[in-house]
């Protein structure tokens, strides 16, 4: 089976119709859309973006059609470029037109985290560490350490570890 393009809208405002047709002009075989009021997900979005990130499978493509529709935040537009990558999917925004492909997709993550960096504390006035560089995990995983005592030694959360042993497996296979 070939790349799938799935489209994501969040149903804010009137332009939710025009996202949805403009997705299917860009070809995507699946157009899925967030009710409003369904937020907690990752990347800010909700249930409908946890259950596209938990299916896209790699050579998939998450479309938007703008940046701010897929997450509110630097942060959650971040986390879920990550969860696509450790997917082995990628993004594609319409408007202006942007990839998480190649060289450009290295320039978008890097402004991405610079305005993620940005952005004040969440509501219980902590900041979000950044997550521990993949060498420290791999270094610590060829060492025999576990995944769940690497995340408690570099204060990152289990999933992170998870997932970027799981994005080296990936590329290896």
């Amino acid at each position: 089976m070939g790349m799938l393009k799935i489209g994501y809208v969040r149903l804010r405002d009137a332009a939710a119709q025009d996202d949805t047709t403009a997705l299917k002009a860009a070809g995507c075989q699946v157009v899925r859309a967030e009710e409003p009021g369904l937020g907690g997900g990752a990347g800010g979005g909700g249930h409908v973006l946890n259950s596209i990130l938990d299916f896209i499978g790699p050579g998939d493509q998450l479309v938007v059609t703008r940046l701010d529709r897929l997450a509110p935040t630097g942060r959650g537009l971040l986390d879920a470029l990550d969860s696509l990558q450790a997917r082995g999917a990628t993004l594609q925004v319409l408007e202006p037109e942007l990839s998480s492909q190649g060289a450009a997709g290295r320039t978008l993550r890097a402004v991405l985290q610079a305005v993620a960096d940005l952005e004040p504390a969440g509501p219980n006035g902590r900041r979000r560490r950044p997550a521990a560089p993949a060498q420290e995990i791999f270094a610590l995983q060829r060492a025999g350490v576990g995944p769940v005592e690497i995340a408690r030694r570099l204060g990152v959360s289990r999933m992170t570890v998870w997932r970027k042993l799981k994005a080296v497996e990936g590329a290896r296979a």
